[in-house]
């Protein structure tokens, strides 16, 4: 005899980005089931420093690094190929579980060549594609190529300046992805806005900062070692992000 328990509740994943160990160690204690590890959050986020990685490397949950070596585009010169190669090896070296890569072409698509190179060099290591996939003009053919190159999942705000305007577009690829590979909306996503996205079929993990604005030391200001303002990770934050998702 079987007994039906009902309809399987979905477990939806929370992915907390930080770029200080201050930060880190409030994603985890608000409870975030996985770490993206940057510096300067406030320009889109770099690749982290070896020292940084090194610590989050004992972080009770996983941690991918976000490789990108400098602001600007996604469009990257073969030297700049390299420095993010090596970047990957640090992330192997660290014990880290996985790395967060992107690259585009100048007219717009997804850079298969460089990508490549930068799958082969992540080897074992899980693979997320990151929000360059939001400035490609055909992002069904990304879909596709990030799904070939083996990639684990996509951080996408729908092609929009933040996720809730590229609800369309997201619902839409998770469609296509037909379970092939996850879509994991960012930018933007807050608590009071979290069912809109899981409420998707098929989404089952989001990305978020889950920082709150704080007021800048006037001093380190003056001496411009700081924007008057800047946001943290909050470890309340984050905990009520977890609830709404664990609501859901």
């Amino acid at each position: 005899m079987t007994i039906d328990e009902g309809p399987v509740r979905r477990a939806f994943l929370l992915e907390v980005c930080v770029d200080d160990a201050e930060g880190l160690e409030a994603a985890v204690r608000g409870g975030a089931d996985r770490i993206e590890l940057c510096s300067a959050l406030g320009s889109g986020g770099l690749t982290p420093s070896c020292g940084f990685m090194q610590m989050a490397a004992g972080a009770p949950v996983p941690v991918h690094a976000l490789i990108r070596p400098r602001i600007g585009d996604f469009c990257y010169r073969a030297n700049e190929v390299d420095l993010m190669i090596a970047d990957i090896h640090q992330v192997r070296e660290a014990g880290l579980a996985g790395v967060v890569i992107g690259a585009t072409t100048p007219d717009g698509a997804l850079d298969e060549a460089a990508l490549t190179r930068l799958v082969e060099a992540a080897a074992g290591l899980d693979l997320t594609l990151h929000r360059a996939v939001d400035m490609v003009a055909d992002v069904d053919k990304a879909l596709d190529l990030a799904i070939a190159l083996g990639f684990s999942r996509v951080l996408t705000s729908g092609g929009a300046r933040h996720a809730e305007a590229g609800l369309a577009q997201i619902a839409a690829l998770a469609s296509r992805a037909r379970g092939r590979i996850s879509i994991m909306p960012g930018g933007g996503v807050r608590p009071e806005n979290a069912s809109r996205f899981l409420a998707i079929p098929g989404i089952a993990e989001l990305h978020a900062s889950c920082s709150q604005l704080r007021i800048s030391d006037p001093r380190m200001v003056d001496f411009g070692f700081s924007p008057a303002q800047v946001r943290q990770t909050d470890e309340e934050t984050v905990r009520v992000m977890k609830a709404a998702l664990d609501a859901v």
